[in-house]
């Protein structure tokens, strides 16, 4: 009953995840899972707080040994979660918070039956494509790259748990929404199956 929860956070380019997901971690209560990643360190990333930084043959090696809970490569790079620190950090009663795309997310969810699966929205298409050109950092290339893969990766929100709707402003209410979930999680009957056994026993 002590032990966390993996929340998987996935969601497009522009649906605020970095933001909701640092209110949740302004508590003890929650966790963030740093990914390894085979790409360089860019300018201002800091080894073990941005990701982990490792040569393509450990993670490979990684691989083999089943050390990673999920991982995918993209971009001509490995990405993935390392699976001790995951399971060390669920252990001691800390949620978890993934933020990963949908490929790695219905991975975790595969080997991970009981991780819960989040999509974080904007309000529309039409308003993800006006926070990504607002933005102004990148080109018309990369931003219609972004719109295309949100177009071919949502249609499997039908295998998440839950969706949220990040509007505009509304960075605080998408944490208390997911702080909801998880206290909702935390007493679902399936993550309690001894419960009827257990009490008629004698403490």
């Amino acid at each position: 009953m002590n032990k966390g929860l993996l929340i998987v956070v996935s969601g497009p380019a522009g649906s605020g995840k970095g933001t909701v997901n640092g209110k949740l971690l302004e508590s003890d209560a929650y966790a963030f899972s740093v990914s390894a990643t085979t790409r360089a360190p860019r300018p201002g990333e800091v080894d073990g707080v941005n990701y982990h930084y490792v040569t393509r043959e450990d993670f490979e090696r990684r691989i083999r040994a089943k050390e990673m809970l999920e991982y995918t490569e993209y971009c001509g790079n490995y990405y993935g979660t390392p699976l001790r620190e995951t399971l060390e950090a669920l252990n001691a009663g800390k949620n978890m918070i993934l933020e990963i795309e949908v490929e790695g997310a219905l991975n975790v969810k595969r080997v991970y039956p009981e991780a819960v699966l989040i999509m974080l929205l904007p309000p529309s298409f039409a308003v993800q494509e006006a926070r990504l050109r607002g933005r102004a950092t990148e080109t018309e290339e990369k931003i219609l790259e972004r719109l295309e893969r949100t177009r071919a990766e949502l249609p499997e929100l039908s295998h998440y748990d839950y969706v949220v709707y990040n509007y505009d402003g509304g960075a605080d209410t998408c944490a208390d929404d997911i702080r909801a979930i998880v206290r909702a999680e935390r007493c679902a009957v399936r993550r309690h199956r001894t419960a009827a056994a257990e009490y008629f026993e004698t403490h």
